[in-house]
């Protein structure tokens, strides 16, 4: 059902991927939206537990899409690097096929909402502040992973 990386020389291991997923700030989530067309987005995420979360408003373009199908994709990569006298970038991408599903659980929406807030230079003071001012309009959603593929290239 799922494709693996067509080059497997390129392909990266389950712990490269999980590490790159742990240590990017920024994705790109992948949706079925309007009209049957692709909308994709980039957003601040947490991977936690095999899971990735991100947060969002009450209403939008990506809640609509994922309430019609749950089935999203997302994308993490790196900022590569550059060897000693190439002008290419060696990237390293992960790609997560999924399903997203809303948390309701008012706990634990607080708590994946520290959690992805101590990504950020904020004070706890600031993150109290946010919680405790927007919690109760704020979406959390979790991306369930079904299939993950990463991958090095160099970009040429």
């Amino acid at each position: 059902m799922f494709r693996e990386v067509a080059r497997k020389k390129n392909a990266i291991s389950k712990d490269e991927c999980e590490k790159l997923l742990n240590d990017q700030v920024r994705g790109v989530l992948a949706v079925l939206g309007d009209d049957g067309y692709p909308y994709a987005l980039p957003i601040n995420f947490l991977y936690d537990g095999g899971m990735i979360y991100f947060h969002t408003g009450p209403a939008g373009h990506k809640l609509d899409a994922i309430d019609r199908c749950s089935k999203v994709s997302f994308c993490v990569y790196d900022e590569g690097y550059r060897e000693d006298g190439d002008w290419a970038l060696k990237i390293a991408s992960v790609i997560v096929f999924g399903k997203a599903e809303e948390i309701t659980d008012v706990s634990f929406k607080e708590e994946i909402c520290r959690k992805l807030s101590a990504k950020f230079p904020v004070s706890k003071e600031e993150t109290d502040a946010e919680i405790e001012r927007s919690l109760a309009a704020t979406r959390i959603v979790r991306i369930v992973p079904e299939h993950m593929t990463g991958k090095r290239v160099r970009e040429a």
